[in-house]
């Protein structure tokens, strides 16, 4: 059952990033159950609290076999012409620069998309921490279910699900609004996948 009270604030973690310095929020849509398949991306800048900048595009994955199209909409025709994430990581890199964090909800998915995509491609993964927004969530408003929609519903974000660009500026949005309602440090933890769990796009 979803709570809509107010718990009370937690304990600042440790060698956190703080609010009031820019963050990324990033959002992948894969192809297949192999995390290096990304077939789309979307980056959302923030600083100084406001949404500064925005970046998307579609990626050729390294299988032509789509298996998610009933999720995210991407056909292997959409996806053919598309540069692979090799020809897109040197913008995205760009784009990362004087970052303090990068936020995604359910941070494990995201963060295992990058690092499989930047390995296979031959690039070393970006050395920045993750902020999830499923447990910022759940710490700050005592939601649950904690699906994006869920959280979007409860603080009136527009959303398109699964559709990058607007996944990560719902994010986005997500962390500037626990920001106004709790310390302005975050837990960097990812949340743990469930055991057994198959890699595949995220439930959130």
């Amino acid at each position: 059952m979803q709570r809509f009270g107010r718990p009370t604030p937690r304990r600042r973690a440790r060698h956190s990033p703080r609010l009031d310095r820019p963050f990324v929020a990033i959002d992948f849509e894969t192809a297949d159950p192999l995390p290096d398949s990304a077939c789309a991306v979307a980056l959302v800048r923030v600083e100084e609290g406001e949404i500064r900048d925005r970046f998307e595009t579609l990626i050729r994955p390294p299988r032509p076999e789509v298996h998610f199209t009933h999720i995210h909409g991407l056909r292997w025709e959409d996806l053919q012409d598309a540069p692979n994430f090799a020809a897109v990581w040197p913008a995205m890199r760009e784009f990362l620069e004087g970052a303090a964090f990068l936020a995604a909800h359910n941070a494990g998915f995201d963060r295992g998309v990058l690092e499989a995509c930047c390995r296979a491609a031959g690039f070393e993964p970006p050395d920045l921490p993750f902020v999830c927004t499923v447990r910022l969530a759940r710490a700050t408003w005592g939601l649950f279910p904690t699906r994006l929609p869920d959280v979007c519903r409860f603080l009136g974000i527009p959303l398109r699900h699964h559709q990058a660009l607007s996944d990560a500026e719902a994010c986005a949005r997500i962390v500037l609004a626990a920001g106004r309602e709790a310390p302005p440090e975050l837990d960097l933890r990812p949340p743990l996948p469930p055991a057994g769990a198959r890699r595949g796009p995220r439930g959130a």
